[in-house]
């Protein structure tokens, strides 16, 4: 099956560029809502799934034990920009387990937003792996570690007990199966896995509506997709799309991004969530995609429908701020 163009780039009156994709809107129970393109092949989840792999913080107990509120838990869930309050939070949850950022086996990187870089070299030599956009979900696996008694060195390899507990969690909630024959190393260092999109979408979907799952699952569940609503600053950075997608909707959406051009989306109230990939893997064409998805499900004449429109379809200007062109969202979103 080959996959719709999903997204235009126009300059003047032209098509300057193409992006296909694919998505999918599921229910609870997996019923499909809304689907195009193969839904069915294997995507690498990249940091999409990271609120799956948080489960294990919140469902072990450590959380608690810890005393995380919904900062800490928004970050253990995060990409985030390395700004300064996200790297003093990663700092303060490996403080509380007794851990500093000499435990995690992320690496270390620069911020990819330009404001945060700049202000990072400005004030420092070189990052640490509290820079790093995961150190937040790798502080919370180091503290998981810490509180079940799992050894804390190596729990980035695909054989530790925190992997193959995350790896269980992952296959209980998308149904697919998860091995090395379709595992990939992420990066920060852990396993990353291809599974289809429809199992992304349904894993999300039974976080957010708690069916098919065990009650400290749902829980669990309830409790981080709550806590990214309630501090969506700590889930990505200032102007990120995963904050302003849940600005929007106080509450009403939950969102998270992925690398090469995979997006989720969880809309609490109306009990749905959906994923999207870029083809390509552009960030830009995925972001637009998941902000059309989940305007389709507002009413068309409320201000987050048109708020999430001019997100999807926005115009390009120059460094003069000459307009260019623009990035629009195609039929293919709302056939």
């Amino acid at each position: 099956m080959q996959n719709p163009v999903t997204v235009e780039v126009t300059r003047g009156k032209l098509v300057e560029s193409r992006h296909r994709g694919m998505g999918i809107v599921v229910d609870g129970d997996g019923k499909t809502v809304f689907a195009f393109g193969d839904v069915e092949s294997g995507v690498f989840l990249r940091s999409a799934c990271k609120a799956m792999q948080a489960l294990p913080l919140v469902e072990s107990g450590a959380a608690d034990a810890y005393g995380f509120a919904d900062r800490q838990l928004a970050l253990a869930c995060a990409s985030h920009s390395g700004e300064d309050e996200h790297v003093a939070l990663a700092a303060s949850m490996l403080e509380r387990a007794g851990r500093d950022a000499s435990a995690l086996e992320c690496g270390a990187h620069w911020s990819s937003d330009q404001t945060t870089l700049i202000h990072q070299a400005r004030t420092r030599d070189r990052p640490t792996a509290l820079h790093n956009n995961c150190s937040g979900k790798h502080s919370g696996f180091v503290c998981t570690c810490a509180h079940v008694g799992y050894e804390v060195e190596g729990y980035v390899g695909y054989d530790h007990p925190l992997q193959a507990d995350i790896r269980a969690t992952m296959e209980s909630l998308t149904g697919a199966a998860l091995g090395h024959d379709n595992c990939g190393i992420d990066g920060c260092s852990i396993p990353s896995y291809a599974i289809p999109l429809r199992g992304l979408a349904h894993g999300f979907a039974k976080m957010v509506t708690g069916q098919g799952l065990e009650p400290i699952r749902a829980k669990a569940s309830r409790r981080l997709m709550e806590a990214c609503m309630a501090e969506p600053f700590y889930v990505a950075g200032t102007k990120r799309a995963c904050t302003k997608l849940m600005q929007v909707a106080p509450g009403k959406i939950f969102a998270k991004t992925g690398a090469e051009g995979v997006f989720v989306a969880a809309l609490p109230e109306q009990g749905l969530a959906m994923a999207v990939k870029c083809e390509d893997g552009t960030t830009r064409a995925a972001e637009a995609m998941i902000f059309a998805l989940i305007a389709r499900h507002f009413d068309k004449a409320s201000e987050t429908h048109q708020t999430l429109m001019a997100m999807a379809n926005k115009s390009m200007r120059n460094w003069n701020g000459i307009h260019v062109g623009d990035i629009r969202v195609t039929d293919a979103l709302f056939a």
